[in-house]
């Protein structure tokens, strides 16, 4: 009865949670969605767009690091479910709207409520998967990203043609508000809140550990680990970062390929993502179910090495082997798999973070890695012709492009 009772609330706690972080991800997008609609009616320059996007951003990587810190402290379904009604109120207003002032304002508003939505999932998520599932419940999640930007734009250029850019953003907006109170009542912080057994009391005891996981800000604040995670995620969020920024423009200009190979080889770098942060979420649950958790090390590191490794390799390739008569399926081959090894490890610092940290600091270690990797997402924007240069900005920490 128990385990039936697990499987029920795990899984609309999740479908919430997947739904609700879609909506957020569509609605911090809508804008870059609408834009070709909202300038045929609203005359602005590229640096108007510039500061649009810019000033949500910024807000952005100020608010996930607020977030993961409150979500330690309050309600996680009622931060996540806050964020979301903020996100779809903003976008109601925006649709209200017709002055680039109030447009960046309310997008830097849009910024800080998209902040609360990530943190939240990975705490709830913590809380009620086993440590051999946890990984690959945190993966399929962050595939609701990928849900929303691929159909995202799909479906506004479908109700351009009949509907105008501002009932987009209004009906985008109010579906996000409604939900909001669907998810505050469906989600719940752990199985305790419905008279089950928390799942990292039964896991700490089956592994021999002690009732508490807990400890002081300065014991936490003060572990190298913490610190060596930071650093690491910094490098290779850079390194991901280098080559989604400017790795077409890399073959267009400078290996005199297409521009059709270039925005091919994004494609294919995002295609490897998706799967690499699947396989790293899954194969790492498989190391964890097999080695258990131990206090010294993690059975997750392995795959982080063997996924870094990767990157390290085809990043290599794609800078020596490429020229202008390299075939097209090894450029396209080389996309996919530095995509896939670099959004894996990016995908396992999140989790790792999350995990190793004491349960009453799961989500300031979060907030604390995602922060280093953040500082890179605030960078000048290149709007000509409407697209943003910088695709990072939108990353939730620890999986794929949130």
């Amino acid at each position: 009865m128990a385990t039936a009772s697990y499987g029920y609330y795990r899984l609309t706690i999740f479908l919430a949670m997947f739904v609700g972080y879609t909506l957020y991800y569509f609605n911090r997008k809508t804008f870059s969605f609408v834009m070709p609609s909202l300038m045929q009616e609203i005359q602005m320059d590229k640096d108007d767009l510039g500061m649009i996007t810019s000033s949500q951003s910024l807000a952005y990587a100020i608010s996930k690091f607020i977030s993961g810190v409150l979500s330690d402290q309050i309600s996680a379904r009622w931060l996540f479910s806050i964020g979301l009604f903020m996100v779809g109120g903003i976008n109601v207003l925006f649709s209200w709207s017709s002055t680039v002032a109030v447009f960046s304002a309310l997008w830097f508003l849009n910024g800080l409520g998209q902040g609360l939505g990530w943190p939240p999932c990975g705490r709830v998520l913590r809380k009620w998967f086993e440590p051999s599932q946890f990984g690959t419940w945190w993966a399929i999640l962050s595939c609701s990203m990928n849900l929303a930007g691929s159909l995202g734009p799909i479906i506004a250029t479908v109700l351009a043609q009949t509907h105008s850019w501002r009932a987009i953003l209004f009906v985008s907006g109010m579906t996000c508000v409604a939900f909001s109170f669907f998810c505050l009542l469906v989600i719940k912080n752990e199985p305790k809140d419905v008279g089950l057994p928390n799942v990292e009391a039964a896991a700490r005891k089956s592994r021999g550990g002690s009732s508490s996981d807990e400890s002081t800000l300065s014991e936490f604040l003060l572990s190298p680990y913490l610190w060596l995670l930071s650093v690491s995620y910094l490098v290779v969020f850079g390194v991901k970062t280098a080559c989604t920024d400017w790795g077409q423009l890399f073959l267009i200009q400078d290996k005199d390929q297409s521009t059709l190979m270039g925005s091919s080889y994004m494609s294919a770098l995002e295609v490897g993502g998706l799967f690499g942060s699947l396989a790293a979420g899954y194969l790492s649950d498989k190391a964890v179910a097999k080695q258990g958790r131990r206090i010294y090390g993690n059975p997750r590191h392995f795959i982080l090495n063997c996924m870094m490794a990767g990157m390290f390799v085809s990043m290599y390739l794609f800078r020596v082997t490429v020229t202008a008569d390299s075939s097209k399926v090894w450029i396209l081959c080389l996309g996919a798999a530095f995509g896939f090894s670099s959004y894996g490890p990016i995908a396992l610092f999140g989790v790792i973070a999350n995990e190793s940290a004491p349960s009453n600091y799961c989500g300031t270690s979060h907030a604390i890695v995602a922060l280093m990797a953040n500082r890179l997402s605030i960078l000048p924007k290149d709007t000509e012709m409407g697209q943003n240069v910088d695709q990072t900005a939108d990353l939730p920490v620890g999986g794929r492009p949130l």
